[in-house]
């Protein structure tokens, strides 16, 4: 026989490497084939839907018993345990009540769950009471100088205005020069929308020194150990009424009299 018919021989070290492999591939399979053997048995196994009726009869069928429709159902496992509960079946109004109550309950989660995060970085912004005052203060700092310039024009349109009116004095009874009342009626406007502006300036004023109010007494709580969430929501600072601008006192104007008359 010629040496090149004769089977070589398998070094040791592979024959174990080769056993090994095949071992590990069997127990694989075995694996796979189990878990679709108790799967195909859990599929093809019958379903048992239980239920009591409206006379108070003890139903049982392979599938969900349309008598039971409005009641508790109970899918069984073989052995007679309760494997899955079905609810009553719902007509449109009751889906639509449900829906109704489960859309205010997530309302009410997504309030809570935004009223733990307000709280919590209410406190984290202001750690106490003097951060808060200084942050209130920084917000009011600009309202304060505009306001102040605000008055500041509201007297120097008084100064302009006080040699027209010494001038219109003249001419009580008579007509005013065009320009002479033209200069005061510009003066009453403009010391109009000053008025105006102060007005609005000091409503926002009140309401910002409003909401920093609120603010404290609820950091209060917080300071003092509240949970976060746990206080009832801070009612919206009340809008200040902005009273209209009263015009100019007809004594300071005796144009107006004058083209009355």
């Amino acid at each position: 026989m010629a040496c090149a018919d004769l089977p070589l021989p398998v070094p040791r070290r592979m024959r174990h490497s080769f056993d090994g492999r095949a071992a590990s591939v069997w127990r694989i399979v075995s694996a796979g084939v189990m878990a679709f053997s108790l799967h195909t048995a859990a599929v093809s196994a019958p379903k048992i839907y239980t239920c009591v009726d409206g006379a108070n009869n003890r139903l049982t069928s392979d599938r969900p018993i349309p008598e039971c429709s409005a009641r508790e159902q109970r899918m069984l496992n073989a052995d007679g345990s309760t494997k899955k509960v079905l609810p009553p079946t719902m007509t449109a109004d009751e889906r639509a009540d449900f829906e109704a109550r489960e859309r205010e309950k997530a309302a009410r989660r997504a309030a809570e769950v935004d009223g733990i995060r307000r709280d919590r970085n209410l406190r984290a912004r202001y750690p106490n009471e003097a951060t808060h005052q200084k942050a209130r203060l920084a917000a009011l700092d600009d309202l304060q100088r505009t306001l102040q310039l605000s008055q500041r024009r509201l007297e120097s349109l008084a100064t302009e205005k006080k040699p027209l009116l010494e001038e219109a004095e003249f001419y009580v009874g008579r007509a005013m020069p065009t320009r002479l009342k033209q200069q005061l009626d510009g003066i009453d406007a403009t010391a109009e929308a000053q008025r105006a502006l102060i007005q609005n300036q000091q409503a926002e004023t009140l309401r910002i020194n409003n909401t920093f109010d609120a603010e404290l007494a609820r950091l209060r709580q917080l300071w003092a150990g509240a949970a976060p969430g746990s206080l009832r929501p801070t009612p919206p600072a009340p809008v200040p009424v902005v009273q209209p601008a009263a015009g100019p006192p007809t004594a300071l104007n005796p144009a107006s009299s004058s083209a009355a008359r």
